[in-house]
């Protein structure tokens, strides 16, 4: 005979699988610690917080049960573009960082738009978005690479804010300081998903966008509004790329969104929508920075790297389906 579920039990089966994803940072981590020590914790740093912005934003899209695959063209469609006004129209350097946070913004805005007012399913949405955006930066600059000021040259002063510390600094040298800024944007995030209407309105779309319009939420608006919210992450992360790599190639950044995505995947939002956590896309980020660098340290080939990290995403897409199940399962006595 069927009974109702048992909630408590269900739960608790639950809770332990959000520590899979910890357990395993924390062991790749103390892996790449007997590596490399120090070395491997500024490389994964380096390595891992302009894709945390895009994690970040991804995760809000993810949770309305919607996607963003224009995230990595859309970065460097805003970079270079902002990079062609510094170098073409001599503009100031923090009205060219403003354009590339601003275009990042209106991609995002008008994949918003084809998502919730015409209808576009989101994969198609902002997969003809990440085609706009690599052929926009192209066309623009005429298919030139757009360089930045070099770090301690004229234009260059906005990279002092996410380059490495140094030996004066009281947290000592070698520090990215990319990744402060990076964990404060994070603290704000999870403010904005956990504590305002944004947040509970994300989760309500993502988890029954009908029953949420019939309970009066505005939906079309409100979805909007997260793939905006994406597209200025993506922005964000156009100028920590331009901080850090300086010269930004036209036609690249197909590949970024993936790793953005992987690293909410692997952190617990899922893909059938209404489940995510900020925090558990920041570990999401650090496993695959953390494996990457230990993959590196073991003397595998970038295209093992990749092999490997996406067998690591098919497991974690298959976990989700799996406490899905179990959390919907219903016991017999």
């Amino acid at each position: 005979m069927e009974v109702k579920k048992d909630y408590l039990s269900t739960r608790k089966q639950f809770d332990k699988t959000k520590l899979l994803a910890p357990a395993f940072m924390v062991v790749l981590f103390v892996i790449g610690l007997f590596q490399s020590g120090f070395t491997f914790i500024v490389n994964s740093l380096d390595a891992s917080y302009f894709i945390g912005y895009m994690a970040i934003g991804v995760t809000f899209v993810i949770i309305t049960a919607g996607i963003d695959l224009s995230l990595g063209t859309n970065l460097i469609c805003a970079a270079i573009i902002g990079g062609y006004a510094y170098n073409a129209l001599h503009l100031p350097m923090v009205w060219c960082l403003l354009i590339v946070v601003a275009i990042g913004t209106t991609l995002g805005f008008l994949n918003g738009l084809m998502v919730a007012y015409l209808k576009l399913p989101p994969f198609i949405a902002t997969l003809g978005m990440m085609m706009i955006g690599m052929g926009l930066g192209a066309i623009v600059t005429n298919v030139t690479t757009e360089r930045y000021p070099t770090f301690g040259s004229p234009g260059a002063e906005f990279k002092t804010i996410f380059y490495k510390t140094t030996a004066d600094s009281p947290l000592g040298a070698g520090i990215p300081l990319g990744a402060f800024w990076l964990s404060l944007f994070f603290i704000i995030s999870m403010v904005l998903l956990n504590k305002t209407k944004f947040g509970r309105y994300t989760y309500a779309i993502g988890s029954n966008i009908e029953a949420a319009r019939l309970s009066g939420i505005k939906t079309r608006p409100w979805l909007t509004a997260v793939y905006t919210f994406c597209g200025f992450c993506s922005g964000l992360a156009g100028v920590m790329y331009a901080a850090v790599y300086t010269s930004i190639i036209p036609s690249t950044g197909n590949g970024f969104e993936l790793l953005g995505i992987a690293g909410a995947v692997i952190g617990g939002t899922s893909l059938m929508g209404g489940l995510g956590t900020i925090p558990g896309t920041m570990i999401g980020v650090f496993i695959m920075s953390f494996l990457k660098q230990v993959l590196f340290g073991w003397g595998f080939q970038p295209h093992v790297q990749t092999f490997i990290s996406g067998i690591v995403v098919i497991l974690a897409v298959l976990l989700d389906q799996w406490r899905i199940k179990q959390s919907t399962k219903v016991r017999k006595v």
